[in-house]
């Protein structure tokens, strides 16, 4: 008997991508035989990019991973794991703050779909104070943000924040 697909949905507004949320991405890669990564609609953000100029950020960042997909989704997190027949659900933590909201999407999420497990990854110690709000505030101002995104959207970024002055 084959053993069913392990997939995981690793879901964010990903507004932009940073090297953490890239981080977070490939190590989920490393343990789960498919990896979803999903842009998400949060109507609590503005975000500076579309979701489809987001979906086009990550696919550049990620190509040639062979078992990273990505895609977007304009709807309840449980309800797009149970379509996509995930059995987990990745989240990302910088630090204590982002945990108390984590935990109670994770316990909300399973409630309504009680076949995914969300699963935390602490970012990398390097990551820790890395956000998307944070690059786009350093970009805006024309600082350096190549040490925060992938190099292959860092031109992406710069043409859209950069707030000439």
């Amino acid at each position: 008997m084959m053993a069913k697909e392990r997939i995981a949905i690793c879901p964010g507004s990903f507004d932009p991508v940073t090297i953490g949320h890239l981080d977070i991405i490939n190590r989920a890669a490393a343990m789960f035989d498919r990896v979803i990564v999903t842009v998400m609609t949060n109507t609590s953000k503005l975000c500076s990019f579309t979701a489809e100029e987001r979906v086009g950020m990550l696919r550049k960042c990620i190509q040639g991973a062979e078992n990273i997909e990505v895609d977007s989704y304009d709807g309840l997190l449980a309800e797009y794991a149970a379509k996509k027949g995930a059995c987990a659900i990745i989240k990302g933590l910088r630090a204590m703050s982002d945990f108390e909201y984590e935990f109670q999407m994770a316990l909300t999420n399973k409630k309504l779909n009680p076949e995914v497990e969300t699963l935390f990854l602490t970012t990398s110690a390097q990551n820790m104070y890395l956000s998307s709000s944070m690059v786009k505030q350093i970009a805006s101002m024309g600082g350096d943000i190549s040490d925060f995104v992938p190099a292959e959207i860092h031109r992406d970024i710069i043409n859209r924040i950069y707030i000439k002055k």
